[in-house]
């Protein structure tokens, strides 16, 4: 029987790793960082384009979630209508390897078609390649 990770805090060679999926657990934390590394500063809305299939409330979560964790920064501007920028922090920055280290993953075994999404196995995939 496995013990209960709250016991396991000595010797727990998955921390490095838990640790880091945390900070970008949420079906949309690694999208949002996804297009501000590639997009730079973003407001609230042009995130919303980006990113069509999530909420308001949620994209609005998920964003203090990262604030929170040091990720993004937040500026708000004192005009009107009221306009906010969203970018990354230097903490944030440093996210850039393991964010494209998951596109690079996605790119050679995720196939999205016809609205549709599935995992292609590497051999498989140089089958599908061949046949087009």
């Amino acid at each position: 029987m496995s013990r209960p990770r709250a016991k396991l805090t000595g010797n727990f060679p998955g921390c490095p790793v838990e640790s880091t999926l945390s900070f970008i657990d949420g079906k949309w934390k690694g999208v949002i960082l996804y297009h501000l590394m590639n997009e730079g500063t973003l407001r609230f809305n042009a995130l919303r384009r980006h990113i069509p299939s999530v909420t308001q409330r949620m994209l609005t979560k998920q964003l203090r979630e990262l604030e929170e964790a040091g990720l993004i920064s937040r500026k708000v501007f004192a005009v009107v209508p009221p306009r906010v920028d969203y970018d990354l922090t230097p903490l944030g920055h440093s996210m850039q390897p393991v964010i494209a280290a998951l596109k690079t993953w996605g790119d050679a075994h995720v196939v999205c078609e016809q609205g549709e999404r599935r995992v292609v196995p590497p051999l498989a995939r140089g089958t599908l390649e061949a046949a087009e």
